[in-house]
């Protein structure tokens, strides 16, 4: 896959074919079919194809000693935005991706939640530093695509920009930050990447910020942020 922008200190290119499986995801009036045995019988039927099914395991990558512990995960939004939930998995490969995705609506999601699915391939390895911890339960999702002063700039000064985020997304990795790498959306939606990481607190997002608007982050991209809170699903589906 083509890079849409270069390595750095930080991020490094992925390899394989691995394919991001990201939902938008809105309650819907409760249903008088049941939903939570037939999604989480597909979800566990998709975990033993090789999908990973929250954003630890993500961020765990491929260390086999983490295969057991994915429960399927989902992060509570609606305190502060207009869904209700946004979450993350990883699929296989993308025509896994798709093919998983269908099923779950097919298994009784899409009765339970009005969903917008985001899929792309995984451009960049996850970055995990000493500072993380797994027992951090909010994520930060991050939505971008690049403006019309990005398609103007040149290689020379793209670079030089992704070299100036690099000191805010290194300073985010000190704070605590885990970033589950970035994955490519623009073969079908309108933005470009997404990157999700997950962080001890909402205060420290907004230092975050701080810092992503000094060295000039947003010059060059238009973006949608969400965060929120990590959530069992099966405790979305119980309505619990």
């Amino acid at each position: 896959m083509t890079l849409l922008s270069e390595e750095t200190d930080v991020f490094e290119a992925a390899p394989g074919q691995r394919c991001a499986v990201l939902f938008l995801a809105r309650l819907r009036p409760a249903s008088p079919e049941p939903t939570l045995r037939p999604v989480m019988e597909q979800l566990d039927a998709l975990k033993a194809e090789g999908w990973r099914l929250s954003v630890d395991r993500v961020l765990a990558g491929d260390d086999a000693g983490h295969a057991t512990a994915d429960s399927p995960t989902v992060y509570a939004t609606g305190f502060s935005h207009d869904v209700d939930f946004v979450g993350m998995f990883e699929a296989p490969t993308p025509s896994a991706a798709l093919r998983g995705t269908l099923a779950l609506e097919e298994a009784g999601w899409s009765r339970a939640l009005r969903t917008e699915w985001l899929l792309g391939p995984r451009e960049f390895l996850p970055v995990v530093g000493p500072a993380s911890r797994p027992e951090d339960d909010w994520a930060f999702f991050a939505l971008w695509k690049w403006n019309s002063a990005w398609q103007a700039a040149s290689a020379e000064q793209r670079r030089e920009y992704d070299l100036e985020c690099d000191v805010a997304f290194s300073a985010d990795v000190r704070a605590g930050a885990a970033i589950a790498g970035r994955h490519r959306l623009d073969g079908a939606s309108e933005w470009d990447h997404v990157g999700v990481w997950r962080v001890p607190s909402v205060a420290m997002v907004q230092t975050a910020m701080r810092e992503h608007t000094r060295v000039a982050d947003f010059k060059f991209t238009t973006s949608r942020h969400y965060i929120g809170r990590r959530t069992r699903l099966e405790d979305v589906l119980r309505r619990k």
